[in-house]
């Protein structure tokens, strides 16, 4: 069945973009004329009832021009100031290009834990946004760069932006990069590439062609974009990569013309705290189970019980997140356990009713409850 993207577009009333660094860098720093453009769009499609969140890269870029630095720094203290400097310079551009239409906008700063480790800190970010776009301020999103380190990391705004379009409930995210789209080959080198308009399924081939079309600014590139899509998809919010450089983009994208590569979503939306479960927090370590163990999970809706798990890797306790992973490696769910992993070894390959035997107790007959599971694809 052809899917019509005009009606995602028509039923759309939340909507997260994103702008990555090669749009928004121009050879002397920030391109202001892109920023004025996007913030045009913006209000023209707020006015029109939508409520947008965007999110943002060019920190890096903004501040490595007001330093006068040539290049990036490696050292991870320059960088982060350089990403302080350049945030408050990106953040003013986009007030002063907003101010022009009366909108007022608000800095978001993030972090990976801010998400991923607390339910509370995730629901005062989301609460905060809400009270935001009730106000109709736009939230203007992004990393912060200035206190992150790896280990607390979204890895790119690509990520930020799927994990913030799942916390929100939006209807559509809109990924504006420096080309048309995701095309069979790099297109820049390859003079056969083609692009592809839409995309109804992500496959191990997309993600392998999509691995070799690296971004030239950004931390991304297109392999980052096939990960985001996969993330809000699953979850039922259909995604768009298009060209931020073309002419009133994010317009002719809301008037049905059919701009990039549109990624079609599940048929159904899932709950919200699924999504934080599912894409937000970051698995302490996996429960390897057997086929059986899968077909219940997948074809059946079924919880995940100790008598189909062969195997644990990571030491985590009960209430920890983990990845459900079948015999061939396959990622398949991601849910919150009622065991620790040290548990979860002594009860494997048991029926339920010997864990108190086991264990000296039993608090759960599952291992993991549906309640607590998300399918990741």
């Amino acid at each position: 069945m052809e899917i019509d993207r005009k009606t995602f577009f028509d039923q759309a009333r939340r909507v997260v973009v994103k702008v990555g660094s090669g749009v928004l860098t121009a050879d002397d720093g920030l391109n202001t004329d892109v920023i004025a453009s996007l913030s045009r769009q913006i209000c023209h499609l707020t006015r029109n009832g939508l409520e947008i969140l965007l999110v943002s890269s060019g920190a890096m870029a903004s501040g490595q021009k007001k330093i006068g630095l040539d290049r990036r720094p490696e050292e991870i203290p320059k960088r982060q100031a350089m990403a302080a400097v350049g945030q408050a310079g990106l953040i003013l551009c986009y007030e002063n290009a907003f101010a022009r239409y009366n909108r007022q906008v608000a800095q978001i700063l993030l972090t990976s834990d801010d998400l991923s480790v607390s339910r509370r800190r995730y629901l005062n970010a989301r609460n905060t946004l809400h009270t935001l776009m009730a106000w109709h301020v736009v939230p203007i999103i992004n990393e912060n760069d200035t206190v992150v380190v790896e280990e607390i990391k979204f890895g790119d705004n690509d990520n930020l932006s799927a994990l913030i379009a799942l916390m929100m409930n939006a209807d559509i995210l809109v990924n504006l990069t420096d080309i048309d789209g995701l095309y069979t080959g790099d297109p820049r080198t390859d003079p056969e590439a083609r692009q592809i308009p839409v995309v109804e399924r992500i496959t191990r081939d997309l993600e392998k062609t999509a691995s070799g079309l690296p971004g030239v600014l950004g931390t991304g590139g297109m392999l980052s974009k096939i990960r985001a899509a996969r993330k809000v998809t699953v979850a039922g919010i259909p995604m768009v990569i298009a060209n931020g450089r073309e002419e009133d983009v994010l317009i002719r994208l809301f008037e049905g013309r059919a701009r990039g590569t549109f990624f079609a979503p599940a048929h159904s939306r899932i709950p919200n705290r699924k999504s934080w479960i599912g894409f937000a927090l970051k698995p302490r370590g996996e429960v390897i189970i057997d086929q059986g163990a899968a077909r219940a999970i997948l074809e059946k809706g079924k919880s995940l019980l100790s008598g189909g798990i062969r195997d644990v890797a990571g030491d985590f306790g009960a209430g920890s997140p983990v990845h459900i992973v079948d015999p061939e490696g396959r990622h398949l769910a991601a849910g919150l356990v009622n065991y620790s992993a040290a548990e979860i070894r002594r009860i494997m390959g048991c029926q339920s009713c010997q864990i108190s035997e086991k264990l000296g107790h039993k608090s759960y007959d599952e291992v993991i409850h549906r309640n607590n599971m998300t399918l990741l694809g």
